[in-house]
């Protein structure tokens, strides 16, 4: 896939960012705690990612599709230094040890009780550094009766009940992306967060315990009030509302593929009684609509969905893609394309908010997209994506160390 197109960015008023004086270890891997350590690196952090020597974070074998390189690592692994240690010797822990007695945060994910076994513990590191912030990220939690049970994005969708709400009645399905990773890691940033702004108070650090099971299960909030009392559950509607419609993917007709199979698709959303009026007037042409018993509320359209997808069906099989579109933006009803990876990588908004710059990488240049939130006060740290080790030797040089 080309890269997009990259325009300047514009110099910021300052030079500082909010967090160019902390220091953050990462005994990390996989995507959880890269994602929260990326996005403190991303405000100026400075961020020591802890690898195995040699090999590195395994996420960066997940596979080559960024030109040689992981996409998941290329994702959630810039602007970080990679000091390659072997826990499991001496002296490469007491390399570690130094580095956290000057930090201001670390961060794990490693198994429940892998670093009480080292020594690296909340409750011992912060006996020695009271300012110190420690973060541990897990599937389950630092206690309870499911701690040490295995956890992977997959299964922890699964056991916060995601699966149950999302895919066809027939079969459910996980999402694309890494959401209980992604969620457990934006927890932790936000709590990290909080508690500098804390010990700016107090003068104290903290310990966080972020769980995934948690963060996911914050996420199913509205399915599990929905929910509620035994009430049953949000129906599997794959890419439709469960509860809202007309709410979701409608085939159009007007185009084929080479095959002779549509493929156009619209994604609509309605919101209210007002826009239920107009949808009826000014994209299906049939204003006396709006008053049929069958669909004169929310409650009732989603009870006779088959019926009224019956009639949006008919409507659209008359039109091309273009021309719903039209219509759809006549009436102000919310819509959108079903874009794939390449109509996203080439998004118009994207590029005419200019969202796009590069990072160095080992592969060289990568096109990187700018954080979430324009900043009038400072620019985001967009620094290289390290390789295994690559700061070994300096970092052992500042503490004055050898291995």
């Amino acid at each position: 896939m080309d890269a997009p197109t990259l325009p300047s960015i514009a110099p910021s008023k300052s030079k500082t960012r909010p967090l160019d004086h902390i220091t953050v270890v990462a005994l990390e891997h996989a995507i959880a705690a890269p994602f929260c350590t990326r996005q403190l690196a991303d405000l100026g952090a400075r961020v020591i990612k802890i690898e195995r020597p040699g090999t590195g974070d395994f996420a960066r074998a997940y596979d080559q599709r960024a030109r040689g390189l992981s996409s998941h690592f290329v994702w959630v692994n810039r602007s970080k230094e990679s000091l390659a240690l072997d826990l499991k010797v001496p002296q490469h822990l007491a390399v570690l040890k130094a580095l956290v007695a000057k930090a201001d945060v670390l961060v794990q994910n490693l198994a429940p009780g892998a670093t009480a076994r080292m020594g690296l513990d909340a409750a011992t590191l912060r006996a020695h550094n009271p300012r110190l912030i420690v973060c541990d990220i897990s599937g389950y939690g630092n206690d309870g009766p499911y701690r040490d049970k295995k956890a992977y994005d997959l299964l922890i969708q699964s056991e916060a009940g995601y699966l149950s709400v999302t895919g066809t009645p027939e079969q459910p399905s996980k999402s694309g992306n890494s959401i209980a990773d992604i969620a457990a890691g934006m927890y932790a940033y936000s709590n990290i967060l909080s508690a500098l702004l804390q010990r700016e108070k107090t003068g104290e650090g903290s310990h966080i315990d972020v769980s995934m099971l948690e963060a996911l299960t914050e996420w199913m909030g509205f399915p599990m009030y929905y929910a509620m009392d035994g009430a049953s559950p949000p129906p599997r509607n794959a890419a439709a509302h469960a509860t809202i419609y007309p709410y979701g993917p409608f085939q159009v007709g007007g185009q084929l593929g080479i095959h002779g199979e549509h493929i156009g698709t619209v994604m609509l959303g309605l919101q209210n009684e007002r826009e239920w009026a107009q949808f009826c007037q000014h994209v299906l042409v049939q204003p006396t609509l709006a008053g049929d018993p069958r669909f004169h509320s929310n409650a009732q359209r989603n009870d006779n969905r088959l019926d009224l997808q019956s009639i949006i069906l008919n409507t659209f099989a008359q039109l091309t893609l273009e021309q719903v579109t039209e219509r759809l933006e006549r009436a102000q009803i919310a819509n959108a394309r079903m874009n794939n990876m390449a109509d996203l990588w080439a998004h118009p908004q994207l590029q005419a908010r200019q969202r796009w710059t590069q990072v160095a990488s080992p592969a060289g240049e990568l096109p990187a997209l700018l954080p979430p939130g324009r900043q009038t006060a400072f620019n985001y740290r967009m620094d290289p994506i390290p390789q295994v080790g690559e700061h070994t030797a300096s970092i052992l040089n500042e503490l004055g160390m050898r291995l």
